[in-house]
């Protein structure tokens, strides 16, 4: 089996990928290592300036983001939502893909006509309603409570247990006289190990990311980053070194992430590769 070679017109492409991906990475670095005067400036500047470390400072030190405050909560959120769809969406999975019961094609249906609803939206109006009834308005429960089950979740382990986990393995299993859940920790997660990085990175990231719904239910004194981001504007104008380094400072978790959890999908794909 020989290796192709790409052709000069697929590395241009790729190039021009690379650059197109890594270039509003490199912009925010630009403008938050420089002054106002410099973000605004014609023709803006290309190279990054002297001013990261101070306005890194400036962004940790301002009382009104709350910025530390807020990665500290962003990254409780991500995790207790991200560990909860996971865990949860491989049990139902393992049940949907490998398990006969009655009703399972009608709860499938069921899932699957939820990620057709634009819940957050719809939803807004009575979960808050729930909340305030609840009295968690102002705190990480009103946030995490919402997110901790996910219809794509469920339907993504779904079909990746069906390819990943062969019924004949589950049934060896049962006769070698292991229980259910024996069978999910030991047969079940090993197999699907890929899928469940990549579900992880997908909900830690919307999670993060997710604006709206912590804008509504929490208050300035507990945000998230996301609303601590938003607080580095000054009142009458815009400090773009500011939010830019706030930026910075709150995509470090995220790549944190993929670096640990890329490489189960990578390995994963690569296990798959030489299976086949």
């Amino acid at each position: 089996m020989t290796a192709w070679s790409p052709t000069v017109l697929t590395r241009v492409m790729l190039a021009v990928a690379v650059f197109l991906s890594a270039f509003p990475l490199y912009w925010m670095l630009v403008i938050a290592s420089r002054t106002n005067a410099d973000a605004v400036a014609v023709p803006p500047p290309f190279l990054p300036g002297g001013n990261l470390g101070e306005n890194i400072v400036a962004v940790l030190n301002n009382e009104d983001a709350k910025f530390l405050l807020g990665l500290t909560n962003s990254f409780v959120v991500a995790s207790v939502v991200t560990v909860s769809v996971v865990v949860i969406s491989t049990l139902a999975g393992f049940s949907f893909a490998n398990l006969s019961f009655k009703g399972r094609n009608a709860l499938l249906v069921l899932v699957l006509l939820t990620m057709a609803v634009p819940l957050q939206q719809m939803g807004v109006v009575p979960l808050y309603r729930l909340m305030v009834s609840l009295e968690w308005t102002g705190t990480l429960k009103a946030v995490i409570l919402p997110y901790l089950l996910n219809g794509f979740g469920v339907f993504l382990m779904t079909q990746y247990t069906r390819q990943a986990v062969p019924m004949e393995l589950v049934e060896a299993a049962r006769v070698d006289g292991a229980a259910t859940l024996r069978i999910w920790w030991n047969v079940v997660l090993p197999a699907v190990r890929p899928g469940m990085a990549v579900l992880g990175i997908n909900t830690f990231m919307l999670m993060w990311n997710d604006f709206m719904w912590p804008l509504i239910v929490l208050t300035p004194d507990n945000p998230t980053v996301q609303i601590a981001i938003t607080s580095l504007n000054a009142r009458f104008s815009t400090n773009y070194t500011l939010i830019f380094a706030g930026t910075a400072l709150s995509i470090i978790p995220l790549i944190a992430v993929f670096v640990a959890f890329g490489r189960q999908i990578v390995g994963g794909l690569m296990e798959g590769a030489v299976k086949a």
